[in-house]
């Protein structure tokens, strides 16, 4: 819990807890007041972080043998039922979004989308190498997203080829405690949905370039003294030069 609670006893006097590692302590100026035991004195901006970090409800987003260590914490062994965690199929009911697996071009768009359609606040979880960095499809592959982070914000970084289910477990504490630290007036000024670099992964083909007038490799090897002019025109499209 994030609350740093004060009990009052029936002969109204303030005592507090031995507890006092709890974060965000709030002082009450109603000390002299009386107050039953199921009072608890904090601020709206501690039980909002505290509702939402015991109430994640996690969009499963997986695409690879990442997804499968994380099949297994819906078992009774890890239970992560306990941490407040109910899975979502629709990204409208849900506020957390775990990718586990490779990313590929294609599948980009639909992952921004998914991400657009949830409710602020959201967070990102990314599992694996192959999420994270490409993994080993980083070097060869032309069809792979080196990386989550260039579509969408990413919150907590899980590596691991794949991760043992009590690093995802870790991974969800880390993203609770800096739930619990986020302050109510910064969310209504920082968007999270602003934060992503590019929507898209497209590529940009030029197809009015002249070719035949480029400078052969040859002559740009044997001579140091080569006019960038010379460069810089043959590389106008056509049309451009036909205007000139």
């Amino acid at each position: 819990m994030v609350l740093n609670f004060q009990i009052f006893t029936c002969e109204n006097s303030l005592e507090e807890e031995s507890t006092n590692i709890l974060q965000n302590s709030i002082k009450s100026s109603l000390i002299n007041k009386t107050f039953t035991n199921s009072i608890i004195l904090t601020s709206f901006n501690d039980f909002s972080n505290w509702a939402r970090l015991s109430s994640l409800w996690p969009l499963l987003y997986g695409t690879s043998c990442c997804f499968i260590e994380f099949a297994s914490l819906i078992g009774s062994r890890f239970d992560f039922d306990r941490y407040g965690l109910v899975p979502r199929s629709s990204p409208r009911q849900a506020d957390l979004i775990i990718t586990a697996g490779t990313v590929t071009m294609k599948m980009a768009p639909s992952l921004v989308r998914l991400y657009e359609q949830m409710p602020e606040p959201k967070y990102v979880i990314a599992m694996g190498a192959c999420t994270i960095t490409g993994g080993m499809f980083s070097t060869d592959s032309y069809t792979t997203v080196r990386g989550v982070d260039k579509l969408i914000p990413v919150d907590i970084y899980l590596p691991g080829c794949p991760p043992k289910p009590e690093a995802i477990i870790d991974a969800i504490i880390k993203l609770r405690k800096k739930i619990g630290q986020e302050i109510y007036e910064e969310k209504k000024s920082i968007k999270q949905g602003m934060r992503f670099f590019t929507l898209n992964h497209q590529l940009k083909f030029f197809s009015n370039v002249d070719i035949q007038k480029l400078p052969s490799p040859n002559l740009c090897f044997q001579s140091k003294k080569i006019s960038k002019n010379l460069i810089e025109t043959s590389l106008i499209p056509k049309q451009k030069k036909e205007n000139i």
